[in-house]
């Protein structure tokens, strides 16, 4: 038997024609190019009992338009096999018994050109009955040629699992490279007032049974993902042991993970460079920038948790989508992949590249009705145990999917071309009162604690800032000028952990001053990245670099360095050295270090290195000393945070009935700032009245001092391992050298 032809598949044209003939042709077609250049054995395979061999597709579909069509309403029909109502019958019970879903691949005969024969019989016969009677049957029409779009897309599903299998690891479609387009930038989002909304079909048009009847809903308001996950962010969620984290899983989510010893979504395998994935264009190293596809809804679960969010619902998938014209990348395209968003404003991706998780269990819709006969069981029959998706795939017909489209797995599925967009609740505008300005609202949080304390992060206005650097220069105040001889003695040394190309992240960058240093030795690195919340003194420091070092690509970063999720877009590509001097890590509590490392190890990626200072312990007199100095310059630091209260928030604070405390707290390993009252007094602030009693202190500052080993561990626990440190003479500080 020869195989079908050589000739690629043409385009596919699956689009509604005005005539039935006509539209019936295309559709059929479509569906006999998908195949016509493949050879004969791998239309006749079944890689696993959720998949069904292209043969079995071929002879289904054609199966539906004799059974529901033809013979009730072609007078004359003769059926073309009376064994095809077994061997082809899906799930129809009323329709009786039929070859078991499991075992389709055993059906090695018919031959497939008996099947082919099949197709084209009942062409015929469907061209007839649209010559004689097409109004009569225009509504199951609709419903055949829907039906065989979906095992269009089927098709191609099942293909790739079965090439999956296969050592040769082939391809469906060559191609130079999948088409996945740029970074489409950091993720943002769409924000949704809700309330009462119109959800389901309604009106002319075709719509499955399952997609109506249209009924009110009602929504709190919400604010969806404006783009799908990538494959980018997916590794950062593996990489920060998503998979290995039990408290990110719902119940039969993680006994599936445990049993079946999943790391990583289907048809992704490690390789050599990096991870890779099996696609219809063979076996591709993963484009970072492109959706995530193949994943169960337990994993988009698990993911949505990790990130902080949750899926959407498909009510509000539905509402958010009213309006967007149905566009993106489908099988038309002939990508055969998923691509990256393209730039825009508001919801990116709501249609194609892959189907979008919701949180919603597929059932009835208020008032469903299934319809009456056999071709009632088409949807209804189905709901229990599966989780729906909207949105359309890469894979799925253009012109198929729709607003109040309704696809449904079992929530452990994942061979479809499946993704997430995450959501969050958000407050009605109606609710919301203006924003507190966060200053005011930690100082309230902070005094109406029973143990009162401030964050220190508000030390460093105009006032405070110069202080600090005051400081920085007494002689108490070893930090500084002993992590800058380090530097100046290592930097050399430390350069070594910079590759050819590599990018230098900043944390807190401040006057980037320290940086200078480790540019100087490392003049490899190419490109630099500052990170710091103020977006003024980021911009002069960047352009202050920007003139030292004209060579080098300077991409500074507007946002809190404890949260940022991705880098700019000049980091893409390039090995990476984060850079956190100053032992400002000491200001963190030890979980909130882990955290911060666990969060700085997502964003510098697989591989990267981590240079960190830590101001190591040491005797009480000279950190006492260091916190405490003979000429009162960080006692005026410290009450200035009085000065910023009373100044920006209507504050009446008493500055000579507070003095400044720092203590040695040897149990915790850290030096701590307090501000001290001297006698029972009250204070207002912010609208809000506190009372002190004598000899209460306002917790201003910590700063843990601390070990190599014990650092070592805590890093360990966050991802990353030690791989070198340079240590300073007395007073000692360190440089430490971590690896992800």
């Amino acid at each position: 038997m020869k195989p079908l032809g050589e000739a690629a598949p043409a385009p596919l044209r699956a689009a509604r024609a005005q005539d039935p003939a006509a539209r019936y042709a295309r559709v059929r077609e479509a569906t006999a190019a998908l195949v016509r250049h493949l050879p004969i054995e791998d239309l006749t395979i079944q890689s696993m009992p959720d998949a069904s061999p292209a043969k079995w597709h071929l002879a289904h579909t054609t199966w539906f338009f004799e059974t529901f069509l033809l013979e009730p309403q072609l007078e004359g029909y003769r059926r073309f096999h009376p064994a095809y109502a077994y061997l082809f019958n899906s799930y129809y019970e009323a329709l009786g018994p039929r070859q078991p879903r499991p075992q389709r691949g055993l059906l090695s005969r018919p031959p497939l050109s008996d099947v082919l024969a099949y197709r084209a019989h009942v062409d015929a016969g469907m061209a007839r009955l649209l010559a004689e009677r097409p109004d009569s049957v225009a509504g199951l029409l609709d419903l055949g040629l829907a039906h065989e779009e979906q095992h269009q897309e089927l098709i191609l599903m099942d293909l790739l699992h079965l090439y999956a299998q296969s050592p040769l690891k082939p391809a469906y479609a060559r191609a130079p490279a999948l088409p996945v387009g740029a970074d489409p930038g950091p993720m943002g989002a769409v924000e949704f007032e809700g309330g009462l909304v119109e959800i389901g079909h309604a009106g002319a048009g075709f719509a499955f049974d399952n997609e109506g009847p249209r009924h009110t809903a009602y929504l709190a308001p919400y604010r969806l993902a404006d783009r799908l996950v990538t494959n980018a962010e997916w590794l950062a969620f593996m990489e920060d042991g998503g998979y290995a984290r039990p408290e990110l899983w719902l119940s039969d989510g993680w006994a599936l993970v445990q049993a079946e010893g999943w790391r990583a979504p289907l048809y992704w395998e490690e390789g050599e460079r990096g991870w890779l994935a099996m696609t219809l264009q063979g076996l591709r190293a993963i484009a970072p920038h492109a959706p995530v596809t193949h994943i169960s809804f337990y994993e988009a679960e698990a993911y949505a948790a990790w990130a902080g969010a949750r899926l959407p619902t498909e009510a509000e998938w539905e509402h958010a989508v009213q309006g967007l014209p149905v566009r993106g990348n489908f099988l038309e395209d002939r990508q055969f992949g998923p691509s990256a968003a393209a730039p825009g404003q508001g919801l990116r991706q709501a249609y194609g590249d892959c189907w979008e998780w919701t949180r919603s269990a597929y059932g009835p819709h208020p008032g469903f009705r299934p319809a009456a006969g056999a071709v009632g069981e088409y949807n209804g029959k189905f709901m229990s145990g599966q989780m729906v998706l909207r949105g359309g795939c890469c894979v799925t017909p253009a012109g198929h999917v729709r607003p109040t489209y309704r696809n449904f797995f079992h929530p452990h599925q994942r061979w479809m071309f499946s993704g997430l967009r995450l959501a969050w609740d958000a407050e009605p505008h109606s609710r919301r009162r203006p924003r507190e300005d966060g200053f005011a609202a930690d100082v309230k949080a902070g005094l109406s604690q029973r143990r009162k304390a401030l964050p220190a992060k508000y030390f460093y206005d105009a006032e405070g800032s110069r202080l600090f650097e005051a400081i920085t220069e007494l002689p108490e105040y070893y930090p500084t000028r002993t992590e800058i001889a380090l530097l100046r003695d290592k930097a050399g040394e430390m350069a070594h952990a910079a590759p050819d190309g590599a990018v230098l992240v900043e944390f807190g960058s401040g006057a980037s001053t320290k940086t200078r240093l480790l540019l100087d030795a490392a003049p490899q690195i190419a490109a630099y990245v500052p990170i710091d919340i103020s977006a003024s003194a980021l911009e002069a420091a960047a352009a202050s670099i920007r003139a030292s070092y004209p060579h080098l690509a300077v991409a500074p970063l507007v946002d809190d360095f404890t949260r940022a999720l991705r880098l700019p877009a000049a980091a893409a590509e390039r090995p990476r050295l984060g850079f956190f001097p100053g032992s400002t890590v000491g200001n963190f509590q030890p979980d909130e270090v882990i955290a911060f490392l666990a969060a700085a190890r997502r964003l510098l990626g697989a591989g990267a290195g981590f240079l960190v200072g830590i101001d190591l312990a040491k005797d009480e007199a000279t950190l006492v000393a260091a916190y405490d100095d003979a000429a009162g310059v960080t006692a005026a630091f410290n009450l200035n945070l009085l000065t910023r209260i009373n100044r920006e928030l209507d504050g009446d604070f008493d500055l000579s009935a507070f003095e400044h405390l720092a203590v040695w707290n040897p149990a915790e390993s850290r030096m701590e700032m307090h501000l001290r009252s001297k006698i029972d007094q009250t204070a207002t602030a912010a609208g809000r009245t506190f009372a002190f009693r004598a000899g209460e202190t306002i917790h201003t500052e910590n700063s843990y001092k601390f070990t190599v080993e014990g650092f070592a561990k805590l890093a360990e626990a966050a991802g990353w391992r030690l791989e070198r440190s340079w240590e300073s003479p007395e007073p000692r500080f360190a440089v430490v050298l971590l690896r992800a």
